[in-house]
């Protein structure tokens, strides 16, 4: 059961090792166009500034399309065998489940309670993915499509047709069960996830009447529902819509921002509604505690490859308030952490407020020092110390309670068992997995053919050959022993060898590219 944790945990790092980088080149990118802090380069009808935005949109990418980069991510890891192909496989199954949602909301939208005519984002529950207009369901169902996609792959991409429809076999076959099995899934999308996003919206007027126990809740439901998309529906009416203040939080903090900023009393009595833009304070000050946790709990070899993740990923959060990559560095090998670090991000938030720390807190150092810290600093030092004192006992709270819940529990995190590897299969996995496969004898035997393992430089394939090119041509069998083995022929040029297969070439070369890998 570890092992299988490790390995898909492994699989989430595929995507996730890709947000680090983009997160740190938003956050400096977002500080070049902040005139407080950078003065007339942020001028919008200057050149910097537009350059700046084009590379923006360029970043933002990876975090756009997130659900689609976990749905071709996994199979990278938990498909045993032809990994690019299922990539390929869950790739279009990804795409075509939206389309199926999207043509069953544009006729019956209504009849699941879904306005399909509204704007994406907000709380329409809609969002585009690759061009197409469909229901959030975030990486969640990015993860859900790729499991069935690989769950598919595994068991059907052997599965030998007869030869009259050898061109369906292999990632075909696959394709075409894929598709049918997608549009019952589309369907119950459809019927159970709108029932649940507008449970999550009737939330809304309890956590406005509730002080600081509405603070808790809405914080940590805020970071729960992050993997299922559906926390858009809670911060979305309070930051950007009229839930507690007209426009929102973030806009009406903007406007009235000289106002506090004069205001000589406390923040908290002419805005007490800033208690819901809090929820970013375990990007600054929790999860950096969390990392220290998981540094010092991984095997002593595995710290310094560990390290590399772990700071590029807390920068992203502690400077840009981007917690991707950190927070699903543990979501998926150990969940518990999630859920411990959702009750902290809601602990903190919420002992802030007690104490009077309001304000437009809900991003990281960039965004404290342009709306918070700077501006605030004169008439509200009090309170920025005690954002700090608070903020920085919570560091010290997270690292002690993620230590102890690693070690307590014996949990998986990065670098504490065989995740740090890049190698996750062993010889014996593959033997394992190569039971009543019926390609593998004849894979085994063309290798031997072509002069075994030592001669083989390079393999691929076209639709009925396996090309070969080999080291030395005078280690090749006769076409005549070619034919014996079931191949329909050969054809030598130089090194240069074409193993005419037939339609199984696809599945015949992945055992072929296996006996090789696993020599």
């Amino acid at each position: 059961m570890l092992e299988k944790f490790q390995r898909f945990g492994a699989a989430m790092f595929v995507p996730v090792l890709l947000f680090p980088f983009v997160g740190i080149l938003l956050a400096v990118l977002i500080v070049f166009q902040n005139p407080q802090l950078v003065g007339s380069l942020a001028d919008p009808t200057g050149m910097f500034f537009k350059i700046n935005k084009v590379l923006e949109s360029g970043a933002w990418a990876v975090f756009i399309h997130m659900p689609l980069l976990f749905a071709i991510g996994l199979p990278i890891m938990l498909a045993k065998k032809a990994q690019a192909r299922a990539v390929l496989v869950a790739f279009i199954t990804f795409i075509t489940f939206q389309y199926f949602i999207n043509a069953i909301l544009t006729m019956w939208g209504s009849t699941f309670g879904v306005d399909f005519s509204a704007n994406v984002g907000g709380t329409s529950g809609l969002t585009y993915i690759a061009g197409i207009k469909t229901l959030d369901t975030s990486i969640i169902g990015g993860i859900v499509i790729s499991g069935i996609v690989v769950y598919l792959h595994n068991k059907f991409f052997d599965t030998k047709l007869p030869d009259f429809l050898g061109i369906f076999q292999g990632a075909s076959f696959v394709t075409i069960v894929a598709f049918f099995v997608m549009l019952p899934v589309a369907l119950l999308t459809c019927i159970i996830w709108p029932m649940i996003q507008h449970g999550i919206l009737n939330l809304q007027g309890f956590l406005i009447h509730s002080g600081s126990l509405g603070v808790f809740i809405y914080t940590f439901l805020e970071r729960i529902l992050i993997p299922t998309g559906l926390h858009h529906f809670i911060y979305g009416p309070f930051m950007f819509g009229p839930a507690v203040v007209e426009g929102g939080i973030v806009q009406y903090y903007l406007a009235h921002l000289q106002e506090f900023a004069n205001y000589q009393g406390s923040l908290k009595d002419i805005f007490p509604e800033g208690g819901f833009a809090l929820h970013g304070s375990s990007k600054l000050w929790g999860l950096p505690g969390a990392a220290l946790a998981m540094y010092y709990t991984a095997k002593p070899e595995n710290r310094k490859i560990l390290s590399g993740l772990l700071i590029s990923a807390t920068l992203t959060s502690v400077l840009a308030g981007i917690t991707e990559p950190i927070e699903f560095t543990f979501l998926f090998v150990a969940p518990i952490l999630f859920v411990v670090h959702a009750f902290l991000a809601a602990m903190l938030a919420t002992t802030m407020y007690f104490f009077g720390v309001v304000g437009n807190m809900s991003n990281g150092v960039i965004e404290n020092l342009a709306v918070n810290w700077i501006p605030m600093f004169h008439n509200h030092a009090g309170m920025i110390a005690k954002q700090f004192i608070i903020g920085l006992s919570f560091t010290a709270i997270y690292f002690l309670v993620f230590r102890y819940i690693i070690l307590k529990f014996n949990l998986p995190t990065p670098g504490r068992g065989e995740i740090m590897d890049t190698k996750l299969y062993k010889k014996d996995d593959y033997k394992k997995q190569q039971d009543n496969n019926p390609f593998r004898e004849k894979a085994a035997v063309y290798l031997e053919l072509l002069g075994g393992v030592d001669n083989i430089v390079s393999v691929s394939n076209c639709a009925t050959r396996l090309r070969v090119s080999v080291k030395k041509e005078t280690l090749v069998a006769s076409e005549e022993k070619f034919k014996k083995a079931a191949a329909h022929g050969l054809h030598k040029k130089g090194t240069a060898i074409q193993v005419i297969v037939g339609l199984d070439v696809p599945n015949i070369k992945e055992e072929f590219q296996n006996l090789i890998t696993y020599k």
